[in-house]
């Protein structure tokens, strides 16, 4: 996928109310940017990281820059949430996920549960249909290791088990963590900062429910999904 162009960078100086954030461009420049993201952004907030952002002509919308990736040491950091459901299809349509390969059809924002949207619902006449909820990605505070969430996530634990109730049903489910970042070989759920989520991850499992987490390849430029990184227990002892 082809970030927009150019991007330009600069450095933080606050991210606030969940989806602003000031920066002081290279070239001195104050700007206010929008920030895609709402959740807590740790470790990709701090004054003085390097950020890149992305400028839009587009009259109709209230900031014209867009917050798009943050360094953190040497990583190159993707924290616009937007993205991961884009990959995903794309991913989809080109065959780049082998678990998720060979179904006929493809279809985004699907109703189900209670009070649910499944991201994806994938279907084939030969096969059970597949029920797939996607996850954004991008904190990390341990080198090499990615960890989901970076904040309470009481709207993610319940699609967890909205997906084991299909599997209860017969038929596939899958929560796919889309990493926003290279940097990374390792998966874990947060266990510190949201033990209900860590301990709903591994129910979900048990019950069925596969787990696949996968990084990207960043630039400045462009952004895919690349490669797919292992789910660790290692929360488990925090839980």
């Amino acid at each position: 996928m082809l970030l927009p162009q150019p991007l330009v960078r600069g450095r933080l100086v606050s991210r606030y109310k969940r989806f602003f954030a000031d920066l002081v461009l290279d070239d001195g420049r104050e700007i206010t940017a929008h920030c895609p993201n709402p959740g807590a952004m740790l470790g990709l907030r701090e004054p003085g990281q390097g950020a890149w952002v992305s400028w839009s002509d587009d009259p109709k919308r209230k900031l014209a820059w867009t917050l798009q990736c943050v360094e953190q040491g040497n990583a190159l950091v993707g924290v616009n949430t937007l993205l991961p459901n884009r990959l995903v299809a794309e991913a989809l349509a080109q065959g780049a996920i082998p678990e998720l390969a060979g179904y006929q059809t493809i279809r985004p924002e699907v109703k189900y549960a209670e009070a649910s949207r499944v991201d994806f619902l994938l279907t084939h006449p030969d096969r059970p249909p597949c029920w797939l909820e996607v996850k954004n990605c991008h904190f990390s505070r341990t080198p090499g290791l990615a960890e989901f969430p970076d904040c309470k996530a009481e709207r993610s634990t319940r699609h967890l088990l909205d997906l084991a109730a299909q599997v209860a049903e017969g038929h596939r489910a899958v929560v796919l963590f889309v990493v926003q970042r290279e940097d990374c070989e390792t998966f874990s759920a947060c266990a510190d900062l949201d033990p209900a989520f860590a301990r709903g991850l591994d129910a979900a499992a048990k019950a069925g429910v596969e787990v696949l987490v996968y990084a990207c390849a960043m630039s400045k430029e462009t952004i895919r999904i690349a490669r797919r990184i292992l789910w660790t227990n290692a929360h488990l002892t925090a839980i």
